[in-house]
């Protein structure tokens, strides 16, 4: 499988560094509050949320920062195969446990120094409804004074209410577009979406922009 943590193999590449000025944009993206929590969404499946998420985490455990990326698509999962890790259990498995007592056998190592990921886990029957329980919220809360920053790869907005969710428990949600993929009007709606819940919406990163320099795509971040 093709190795998608460009931040990592490829640290010079103009991808790398679109994906470092990302952070850096997530950063100072709010004078009033610390962001430590941030959601990475789309629209639909395809757009290249999983890849942005797992190279922005990557981003900020380079620049020293103890990170965790856990992965809430209970349904289709894919970061542990990413970071090449297992996912006997994960979320969905922490989040039937004792969250306390248990948490922290559930967070893996990755290859890359002070990032760690937690897995999707098993497929559970109730993906939606383990991720708006209480003790999720509590997990959030247990983790957030644990490691600096915490990225989410969510799922996509469109036709699951999953990253609604995920949503009210995050400082910011940043959603992910795909040039000559994404249709206007989807990524308007997920907009809506998540507007309409008050969830704070750092901007778009517009993903798979065509670069004549490289193999790769560029991939660039855009206030809102």
């Amino acid at each position: 499988m093709k190795n998608e943590l460009i931040v990592d193999q490829n640290p010079k590449s103009s991808v790398a560094e679109a994906i470092r000025i990302v952070r850096t944009n997530l950063q100072f993206s709010s004078a009033d509050k610390e962001v430590k929590t941030i959601l990475v969404t789309s629209s639909i499946a395809g757009e290249g949320k999983s890849f942005i998420s797992s190279n922005l985490a990557i981003a900020f455990a380079q620049n020293g920062k103890k990170v965790l990326l856990i992965d809430c698509d209970l349904r289709r999962g894919r970061l542990h195969r990413i970071f090449n890790l297992e996912n006997d259990k994960g979320l969905s498995n922490l989040l039937i446990s004792d969250i306390q007592a248990n948490f922290s056998g559930y967070l893996q190592k990755t290859r890359i120094k002070n990032l760690f990921l937690l897995s999707s886990g098993s497929v559970p029957p109730n993906p939606s409804e383990l991720l708006d329980s209480k003790k999720n919220e509590t997990l959030i809360e247990l983790l957030s004074k644990k490691f600096d920053y915490i990225i989410f790869d969510g799922t996509p907005v469109g036709g699951l209410t999953d990253s609604v969710i995920m949503a009210k428990y995050v400082d910011k949600v940043a959603i992910v577009c795909a040039v000559n993929y994404t249709k206007v009007d989807q990524l308007v709606n997920t907009q809506k979406t998540l507007e309409n819940i008050e969830a704070d919406i750092a901007g778009v990163i517009v993903n798979k922009i065509p670069d004549m320099h490289s193999s790769y795509y560029g991939n660039y971040y855009v206030e809102d």
